[in-house]
């Protein structure tokens, strides 16, 4: 396994890419490579920490069995902008 930090991941089109921590590529992830209890929603945030396996996808590198090992600090809705 290797690992990496989520780079950026939209929750909405289940994708985004994972930053090697040798910083030598970007691999791009789908959400059902997340690894977890299929009744969970899915998602990584920017800043987490994972480990996967790499595998050729139909576009070149795809992150597989992909699993948090560290969750990146959260921030609240209203430090990014967001009120309610």
């Amino acid at each position: 396994m290797v690992e990496g930090t989520v780079k950026w991941f939209n929750s909405r089109r289940g994708y985004g890419f994972i930053t090697l921590d040798d910083e030598s590529d970007d691999v791009f992830v789908h959400y059902s490579a997340i690894q977890g209890d299929s009744s969970e929603y899915k998602t990584l945030y920017e800043g987490d920490k994972v480990e996967f396996e790499i595998v050729d996808g139909q576009k070149g590198p795809q992150a597989s069995e992909v699993e948090v090992v560290e969750q990146a600090p959260r921030q609240s809705y209203q430090k990014r902008g967001y009120y309610f």
